[in-house]
């Protein structure tokens, strides 16, 4: 929130409390606790007025976090988010009444404990980081909310803010805060970390994450599950001001060498993102949203991709499944399917695996509503009764997964839609969560519950198909998440309209993501609302291929390609057959992400940080470590980008995945015209790329037909890791590379190498 008019001024009825003095402080093993107050000239000082405790711990290497407190007599009833922690890894020094030097790896904080010299400075390798100068650690007091009565006299309350202030450097810019679907770049903008269904084209998101990263090599986390507001420069130009509702604030900065490092300490601390099953990087294929279908609709679909020869892995039954007024009943339609069962056998027969949609809400007309409301399962209002509105579900109650009951409750009917061959879920919704005069089994604070509520969600739909199906055959299909969401992939962008500048918002919004702390992501192929012209359907295809995950989507509209022509058909085969033979590429670059964080899906500055030119782009991105694509997003083809420098052979060229010719020298910017069987892609020089053109689907024999693309020469001797399609966290085998011949070794002499560039 904005509590200022400029440098000077508050606003109408704000008053600040800040802090310009530690009156004392405390070292206690690895933490310290700070008493701050504000300018001190005498003992009277003291009295009337506002104190802010600032403890300060470190829970991992190279992270340091600050807890400030105005009051701590406050209820405290959750949630909180699950983080990480050890000890043994910080260093203190202390000189009374000068400073406090507080050091965690190679992570610096100074505080200046001078009288009135309040200051910290967060410093790297490199220099200050970031820190809180001047009136930066603040306690705001509001009056223009209805909390303040003034006939209270002097018992008058305001609405309470916790303010933290960082410091910004010249030309430093900021990334991430979950899937936003604006400029990638965050500085001069306002972010609310709130979760709301507002579709790809707004300042809401789905996904909103307290953690940014800077271009000056850190992250900064708010441990905070409720609302966390973010002035990123828009208040102040050389600050990004960070306040919550409420007395305490913790954040966390999270240093590394590189953004990839930073990453990485972020999801050790939050989460680290679990793996996929193979299968599921083939091609989705929905029903779509409000289209009309039922067994010979969807056999006729699927008789099409056969007959096209057009691969097919998963297919997914989106809401009109279940009878309407009915969601979720867990239960299939028996007038679309009379025989449920025997139609997912059928369609397993084929060699697919089956996906069907649900949300966390009982319609008043589902014979489960009921049964929740007699056992307590679902969030109730204050007065006892059940809540509900109609704004979704006519009379639809939420599920209160703070019940352990209820999660049974849940599990065991998706427990039943599994034994029926139900394969994975699509958990959609979970941001309509009621906060206002509400209560939860255990308790929760309902702000506080509002974004957290999907991680219960998605966590129980998870972990119910864990218990079934194993670690290494377990995913959902998610919308909506949180920190530490991570752990339960995959996620998709949500509600975006069939354009190209939806096309492009969904790509900034899955970048965003994947800067905090997601590596799977994918789009709505086409758009989910209206009706794609056939060129933005073939452009979206070629995208949504070059996606970690990829799925056919609308709403009013079906997306099997041949409605829009067969030409279509041709693109979707070639797209597919594409991503299909990449898949050993894709599986390594999976693997590195789940045990460091690195997302498939990557923002060019986060591959070639040194590269200047990287920071601002946002209509291109690298597929893993060494393909770069450039998405086409106009009718005619015209597509312009830029070739970044590599340090590992400043000599050597990028080459195209089409034409091993045609070369791109690094440092320059390119504008080209495709057509529809052709887009930029991009190999990096100084790799190894393997892929498997023998591959029918993700899930078949990786190493019979391996081959690896060595781009020009290699600087070291290399190792590529082929993972194994059945157990996805496992590897099969390392093929070894030898630099100066750039070919494998004798023990990997089945491998093909295909030689490219010079």
């Amino acid at each position: 929130m904005k509590f200022t008019e400029g440098m000077w001024r508050l606003r109408e009825g704000i008053r600040i409390d800040w802090m310009n003095n530690v009156e004392r402080l405390r070292v206690e093993n690895e933490n310290v606790e700070l008493l701050l107050n504000k300018f001190q000239r005498h003992r009277g000082d003291t009295l009337n007025s506002a104190t802010v405790t600032a403890s300060v711990t470190s829970p991992l290497e190279g992270i340091i976090g600050v807890k400030l407190v105005h009051w701590a007599g406050q209820v405290d009833n959750g949630p909180h988010y699950q983080l990480a922690s050890s000890s043994g890894h910080t260093k203190i020094n202390h000189e009374k009444t000068e400073t406090l030097s507080y050091d965690s790896g190679a992570l610096n904080l100074a505080i200046n404990t001078a009288p009135n010299e309040l200051d910290f400075v967060f410093s790297g390798a490199k220099g200050k980081l970031t820190g809180h100068s001047w009136r930066s650690i603040g306690y705001v007091g509001d009056q223009t909310t209805e909390k303040s009565q003034w006939d209270d006299g002097i018992f008058f309350e305001r609405q309470g803010y916790m303010l933290a202030a960082l410091d910004l450097g010249v030309g430093e810019k900021l990334y991430g805060l979950g899937e936003r679907f604006g400029p990638l770049v965050k500085n001069g903008q306002t972010v609310d970390i709130w979760n709301e269904d507002g579709g790809t084209s707004s300042e809401l998101a789905y996904k909103n994450i307290p953690f940014y990263v800077s271009s000056k090599g850190y992250g900064v986390f708010v441990n905070h599950p409720g609302k966390v507001s973010f002035e990123l420069q828009s208040e102040r130009t050389t600050r990004v001001n960070i306040s919550v509702p409420g007395e305490e604030l913790e954040y966390f900065i999270i240093y590394g060498e590189t953004l990839k490092e930073v990453i990485s300490r972020y999801t050790a601390l939050t989460g680290r993102p679990s793996l996929v099953p193979s299968w599921s990087y083939n091609l989705w294929l929905t029903t779509s949203f409000t289209t009309n279908y039922d067994e010979q609709t969807v056999t006729g679909f699927l008789d099409g991709f056969r007959d096209r020869d057009i691969p097919l892995g998963v297919f997914h039954f989106d809401s009109f499944w279940m009878k309407s007024y009915q969601w979720c009943d867990f239960e299939f339609d028996e007038e679309l399917f009379p025989d449920a069962g025997g139609y997912l056998k059928r369609l397993r027969e084929r060699d697919l695996k089956i996906s069907v949609w649900i949300n966390p809400y009982v319609g008043q007309a589902s014979p489960l509503f009921q049964e929740g409301k007699k056992n307590g399962y679902f969030i109730k209002r204050t007065d006892g009764s059940v809540w509900q509105w109609d704004l979704w579900q006519a009379g639809m109650a939420v599920v209160d997964f703070t019940n352990p009951d209820a999660c049974t409750w849940f599990s065991n009917h998706m427990q039943r839609l599994m034994d029926l061959g139900v394969d994975t879920f699509k958990t959609d919704f979970a941001e309509r969560i009621p906060y206002k005069n509400i209560q939860y089994h255990d308790g929760s604070d309902p702000a506080r519950m509002h974004n957290y509520y999907t991680l219960l969600f998605n966590k129980v739909v998870y972990e119910a198909m864990i218990s079934r199906y194993g670690k290494s055959n377990s995913l959902l299909f998610a919308r909506s998440s949180c920190p530490g969401g991570q752990v339960y992939p995959v996620h998709w962008g949500g509600d975006c309209e069939s354009t190209y500048e939806a096309m492009a918002e969904s790509l900034r919004g899955g970048l965003s993501l994947m800067l905090s702390g997601y590596i799977f992501w994918a789009s709505d192929i086409g758009g989910f609302e209206g009706t794609p012209p056939p060129a933005l359907y073939k452009r979206w295809v070629q995208f949504g291929l070059l996606s970690s995950h990829s799925r056919l989507h609308g709403s009013s509209s079906f997306r099997v390609p041949w409605i829009y022509g067969e030409d279509c058909s041709d693109v979707l085969r070639d797209c597919v057959k594409r991503k299909i033979l990449l898949t050993p590429y894709l599986l390594a670059e999976a693997l590195a992400g789940y045990n460091e964080g690195t997302p498939v899906m990557r923002p060019m500055f986060l591959e070639f940080p040194e590269d200047l030119n990287t920071y601002p782009l946002d209509t291109q991105y690298m597929f893993g470590s060494n393909l770069l694509v450039a998405p086409v997003f106009t009718d005619e083809g015209t597509v312009t980008f830029y070739v970044p420098h590599t340090p590992e052979d400043s000599q050597g060229k990028w080459v195209s995945w089409f034409d091993h010719s045609k070369t791109y020298e690094p440092g320059q910017w390119y504008t080209e015209t495709h057509g529809f069987d052709t887009l930029p892609i991009l190999i990096r020089p100084g790799s190894v790329t393997p892929i498997n053109p023998k591959l029918k689907a993700p899930q078949d024999d990786a190493l019979n037909g391996l081959e690896v693309l060595v781009n020009g020469s290699l600087a070291n001797d290399m190792a590529v890791q082929v993972v194994n399609p059945s157990k996805t966290h496992n590897v099969l085998k390392v093929i070894k590379i030898e630099s100066q011949s750039g070919n494998v070794t004798a023990d990997d002499a089945g491998v093909k190498v295909v030689r490219i560039g010079h």
